[in-house]
């Protein structure tokens, strides 16, 4: 049966959704998106270990690369271009906070606000945190299972952080997904949960251990692992730390047409901002939505295909049937 071809027009987009995914930091090692394999997934569902940060406003992109052009003869005329400098930058709201949104907002470190232990003096990021208790083997990214007795010091709709206690290393910490970057060691033994990016909710406690409301970014507990409470997000204005994540931007068409942005390696570059969105309808100038502004930069790699440094593959799927 022919197929009945249609005109290929502009795609039509009622929103742009992000998705981001930890690289391996030092190693330089983005999370790899493959529209050959990924190109049509399901948007509410993202391939692992992209994360759906949902839908966010006023998406622009920016070039910052350079260009000249090579003189030759006399007089001089144009022989050839090239590319002196590689650059560009992406710019949007953020329309949740969340760990993740709060952290990609800002160019500095994120930190979990632990529970406090009874006494100790106050601090900024949050007192003395009350003692972790050890993960159980047999845990998974949406459970942890915990000795006997330890499950009930939590309770179901509390934040959650799991990572190994610091024990004098320096160097990105957090695993598997860095939070931070010592250059000298430190006293605190919870600071890699400070910084961790594996936190969750807890659904339900029952006697063995926690159900979690959401995956655990990171995956399954890392060998040695231990689980605190926490209480909310700080950040900071100011050090030296800057979160790098690959980055995803999904427009689909009302056809089935879709184009995506990939962006192997992202990082803030602006200090922490936020926008107040009015709200409409009878609320309309009362009310107000604080929503984060976010800007980042991008930064190159060198594709394995050709040994060409490149910042941002942009891919498109054409509406069923539509003429190309």
């Amino acid at each position: 049966m022919a197929a009945n071809c249609i005109s290929g027009g502009a795609p039509v987009a009622r929103r742009v959704r992000a998705y981001f995914a930890p690289g391996k930091r030092g190693a330089e090692a983005p999370v790899v998106f493959d529209p050959s394999r990924q190109g049509g997934f399901d948007l509410d569902a993202p391939p692992v270990p992209w994360i759906d940060l949902g839908s966010i406003q006023g998406f622009t992109r920016s070039g910052t690369s350079r260009t000249a052009v090579m003189e030759t003869g006399a007089p001089a005329a144009g022989f050839l271009q090239v590319r002196e400098s590689l650059g560009a930058q992406v710019s949007f709201t953020f329309l949740n906070w969340t760990k993740l949104t709060m952290a990609l907002a800002t160019a500095s470190q994120h930190m979990n606000v632990l529970a406090a232990a009874s006494g100790g003096a106050s601090a900024a990021v949050g007192a003395q945190a009350a003692p972790a208790v050890p993960v159980q083997s047999g845990s998974s990214a949406t459970s942890l299972v915990l000795a006997g007795g330890d499950a009930a010091q939590f309770a179901a709709g509390q934040m959650i952080a799991v990572d190994i206690d610091y024990n004098g290393q320096t160097g990105f910490v957090g695993t598997p997904v860095a939070g931070a970057y010592l250059r000298k060691p430190l006293a605190d033994v919870d600071y890699v949960r400070r910084v961790t990016f594996n936190v969750a909710l807890a659904a339900d406690v029952h006697a063995n251990g926690l159900t979690l409301a959401q995956a655990l970014p990171g995956g399954a507990p890392a060998a040695g692992a231990k689980v605190q409470a926490l209480t909310g997000f700080v950040d900071r204005e100011g050090g030296s730390f800057f979160q790098e994540w690959s980055g995803l931007f999904v427009m689909e068409g009302g056809l089935g047409d879709r184009i995506a942005y990939y962006y192997p390696r992202l990082q803030p570059a602006t200090s922490a901002e936020e926008t107040a969105l009015p709200l409409a309808g009878k609320d309309k100038g009362k009310l107000e939505r604080i929503a984060l502004q976010a800007r980042l930069l991008a930064l190159p790699v060198t594709d394995p295909l050709d040994g060409e440094r490149v910042v941002c593959y942009r891919s498109f799927v054409p509406a069923k049937n539509a003429l190309v």
